[in-house]
């Protein structure tokens, strides 16, 4: 009997969907699959899952995911239409619907779509969209994979350059303004430890903050900044070296990029 999916890819995404399937209940691991050409990492997803399928290609299964680099996407793609898949979830950066479908036989159903790295601990974000053979019960198998690491979002493709931008390669982002935050403590006099543990609690209340008080980030921001108080002084310094700026260009290079991945 084929598996029910096939995961293409055993790397970091590939392998935070499986343990995010397995551990939602989406599917045991025996009705699972995952193909990775090397060895290494064949050898480790059986250790973690003794009844867990694990090829060096790709076989017959009803569904595949695709978590391969960019460059092999098109590739990998039609093996994986030589075994007979039709139906595929492509994790796949920059590179769009229309150049995957192509790779694929006709009719072939694909869904694109940009997790994050969070995924790996089940608090992803995701957005997707369909190709143009996709129905409203391919997207509805397509963000049931993706949730069970985090939540999902239906966006027009159009869209997904700017998200992997945002959400894709956000928490890169955020990682770089926590190492700044410490140094900052570190320099302040508090030891590395302590600074550690007060930027990333302050990172998790923030969020927090934001996700279930629905406001504004701005009305946030403000909330906490006194007049002529520490917090202004900080604002000030950061607006002067223009932070705000730097963060917006950021956002239109890595949307840029991913462009350039897709042509």
């Amino acid at each position: 009997m084929a598996p029910r999916l096939l995961v293409i890819g055993g790397g970091k995404m590939g392998s935070a969907l499986l343990n995010g399937l397995i551990a939602a209940g989406w599917a045991p691991p025996g009705d699972l699959a995952v193909a990775d050409p090397e060895p290494v990492r064949r050898r480790a997803l059986t250790e973690a899952h003794p009844d867990l399928t694990v090829v060096a290609g790709p076989v017959a299964a009803d569904g595949a995911v695709l978590a391969v680099k960019p460059d092999v996407a098109e590739v990998v793609l039609r093996s994986v239409s030589e075994v007979g898949i039709t139906r595929v979830l492509s994790i796949v950066a920059g590179v769009s619907t229309a150049r995957l479908e192509a790779a694929m036989a006709p009719g072939a159903v694909v869904v694109r779509s940009m997790p994050n790295s969070p995924a790996l601990i089940g608090a992803g974000v995701a957005a997707m969209s369909g190709g143009d053979t996709a129905t409203a019960a391919d997207l509805d198998w397509a963000e049931g994979i993706l949730g069970a690491v985090g939540t999902v979002v239906r966006l027009p493709e159009r869209h997904l350059d700017a998200v992997t931008a945002v959400s894709g390669s956000g928490p890169a982002y955020l990682f770089l303004v926590a190492e700044a935050l410490v140094e900052g403590a570190v320099s302040a006099g508090l030891s590395r430890e302590v600074s550690l543990q007060l930027v990333v609690g302050t990172l998790l209340g923030s969020a927090r903050m934001m996700a279930e008080s629905g406001d504004d980030p701005a009305k946030l921001r403000e909330a906490v900044t006194s007049p002529g108080g520490t917090t202004a002084a900080a604002l000030r310094t950061l607006e002067f070296k223009a932070v705000r700026s730097a963060f917006i260009e950021a956002v239109a290079a890595a949307t840029e990029r991913s462009r350039q991945l897709g042509r």
